[in-house]
């Protein structure tokens, strides 16, 4: 049976208008200023109010994967503990508190369920401290991403490809599938930082399929 949410996201040709470059100051602000609604169904929706950060709600009883503890990616040295975030009381999908830790979507699915599991993380911390997601855009396609779960279980994912998309751009795909597998997409900022928004130019998301 085929996993419903409370959470799921319908985006309205909006992107990414967050920052995960620089730290503290915006550390709050994700992926902003698109339409988040809460879907039950897929039949009737709702604003998505306050949800425990242990809680992912599912209509359907599915797998017995745990929640996300932790992120390794050998490629790039990234070993990261995985934060878990909602929404901010604007609507946008929350960010990791600090440089060195990744944050899971958690109205999603988990990383291992079908579907697209999201995962944020920070790049171009502020002073040069470095972030996990520095070097993100050096993945190429068959890197290999690993999950821990609370349960001890590894899962595995492989980069499939990476894109770079304007701030302002239709973000359906990284939250959505439709090919009933599981997917993780990593996401992080690049480009030039512009001191107006306080945001870099580009969205950075490297797309990953679970390991058969």
């Amino acid at each position: 049976m085929k996993k419903s949410y409370i959470g799921i996201i319908i985006i309205v040709a909006l992107f990414i208008g967050f920052d995960l470059c620089y730290g503290h100051n915006y550390v709050s602000r994700i992926f902003s200023t698109y339409n988040l609604t809460a879907s039950v169904n897929n039949k009737s929706s709702k604003t998505i109010q306050k949800i425990d950060p242990r809680e992912q709600v599912s209509l359907s009883a599915q797998v017995d994967l745990g929640f996300p503890i932790r992120l390794k990616i050998p490629k790039i040295k990234a070993d990261a503990i995985v934060e878990y975030v909602g929404l901010t009381p604007e609507g946008r999908m929350d960010v990791p508190k600090g440089p060195a830790e990744v944050a899971w979507y958690k109205l999603g699915p988990r990383p291992g369920e079908i579907g697209s599991a999201v995962i944020a993380g920070h790049s171009g911390w502020k002073n040069n401290k470095p972030a996990v997601f520095d070097n993100l855009n050096k993945l190429k396609k068959g890197d290999k991403i690993y999950i821990e779960d609370e349960k001890g279980t590894i899962i595995i994912f492989v980069v499939r490809e990476k894109r770079l998309y304007d701030p302002n751009a239709d973000a359906t795909e990284v939250f959505s599938s439709s090919d009933e597998k599981a997917h993780l997409n990593l996401v992080t900022c690049e480009g030039v930082w512009d001191e107006v928004t306080k945001s870099r130019s580009k969205r950075l998301v490297v797309f990953t399929d679970k390991e058969i």
